[in-house]
């Protein structure tokens, strides 16, 4: 027997967590905002102070024990320059052919080294992603604002399966809604282990999207569960589907970042100003490749049980193991992206922008399986409510 009564309330305590979230996203941002306007403080305080110590190393004079040390330097001098000039051309052409100076990951993520990986130390955040450097306290309330909204959330998840006696699953508003749990729930305890609050504003942002969508878009009555539907399968399918995409929703956020960072350690490398103060506090995007390209590798497993256990549900409920039904091809299609993904970054050396495009374009793909295929699409799995 449906509780209207509880999905009312389920619905209200939907819209707290959204402003929760709101708070959130507006708590991460000024940390960024706030942090921006630090770097670029002290970089205009640090400058005439470089400018300072090279007028007074320039105008420091050369004793005569130094000048015939210069004078006795310039024959090995003009000898070296030939070999290091060879050298510097080697290693350009070494650059230039495995794309290291383009991708800023160098082959197979191997990263910068010697005198660009020295450029870049103060310019980025610790690549081991541990929580050291100055205090956010904007970051730091926005995480635990974020934990109370969780659990918000999370009674509003359990009112609305509570209220309709079964797992609140059956639709896209209560997809969504459990989607955007899974994201924050994966979010603070990736957080427990290590230091992402740089990520949070694009991973509160995205979950305040989807709890939007839900509440605006597809807000759908509590109802009972069509029969196909009706199934242990469905706890075991639909979870780890959900589970996966709130991982993959982590690291789509961090090959944004990745992007960024690619074009900003460029342009430093090149002697340009890096622009977008607040990227000091991300990590280098080498370090965001790698962690991002581990979370995959584990989303991608849980991927691959939701395929299989897919498969096996449907041959209950339907007779048949596969039927290219349209929502059937774009879970595979986005298991064969994924998994070119991981076999082009780990055999083929696809490192950089590369594997971070794949990424994104795998998770646009869950996107568009999740919004596109089930409301414009029919088929056995038109379970949308709309």
């Amino acid at each position: 027997m449906l509780n209207e009564t509880l999905a009312r309330y389920s619905e209200l305590f939907m819209y707290i967590a959204a402003l929760i979230y709101t708070v959130v996203f507006v708590a991460f941002t000024w940390d960024v905002v706030k942090n921006s306007r630090v770097t670029r403080r002290l970089e205009g305080a640090a400058a005439p102070r470089e400018a300072e110590l090279e007028e007074e190393q320039a105008a420091e004079p050369v004793t005569a024990g130094a000048a015939t040390s210069v004078a006795g330097a310039e024959k090995t001098g003009r000898k070296t320059a030939a070999k290091s000039s060879v050298k510097m051309s080697a290693k350009a052409t070494r650059v230039e052919r495995t794309g290291g100076a383009e991708t800023g990951t160098g082959e197979r993520g191997a990263g910068y080294r010697g005198a660009a990986a020295r450029a870049l130390e103060g310019h980025v955040a610790d690549s081991s992603m541990l929580y050291t450097g100055q205090s956010r306290p904007a970051a730091r309330i926005a995480v635990i604002v974020m934990l109370m909204g969780a659990l918000v959330h999370a009674a509003a998840v359990i009112m609305r399966g509570v209220a309709a006696q079964r797992v609140p699953w059956g639709n896209m508003y209560e997809f969504c809604t459990t989607g955007a749990l899974v994201v924050v729930a994966v979010y603070l305890v990736a957080l427990i282990f290590r230091d992402l609050r740089f990520v949070g504003t694009l991973v509160s942002g995205l979950a305040l999207i989807m709890m939007c969508a839900a509440t605006i878009s597809f807000a759908t009555p509590v109802g009972h569960l069509k029969p196909a539907l009706q199934s242990y399968w469905l706890v075991i399918h639909v979870s780890i589907a959900v589970l996966a995409s709130g991982v993959f929703t982590i690291t789509f956020a961090m090959a944004v970042l990745q992007l960024v960072q690619t074009r900003r350690e460029q342009r430093i490398l090149n002697g340009k100003s890096g622009g977008w103060a607040f990227m000091r506090l991300v990590p280098s995007a080498q370090a965001l490749e790698n962690f991002a390209f581990r979370l995959n590798a584990l989303a991608f497993v849980m991927w691959t049980f939701t395929l299989a256990a897919g498969a096996i549900w449907a041959s209950q409920a339907w007779g048949r193991y596969w039927g290219w039904d349209t929502k059937e091809v774009w879970t595979f299609v986005i298991w064969v992206v994924y998994a070119a993904y991981l076999h082009a970054r780990a055999t083929r050396g696809w490192a950089g922008p590369r594997s971070a495009w794949l990424s994104i374009i795998g998770y646009l793909c869950i996107i568009f399986n999740f919004t596109v295929v089930n409301i414009f699409f029919s088929g056995l799995h038109s379970y949308s409510g709309l």
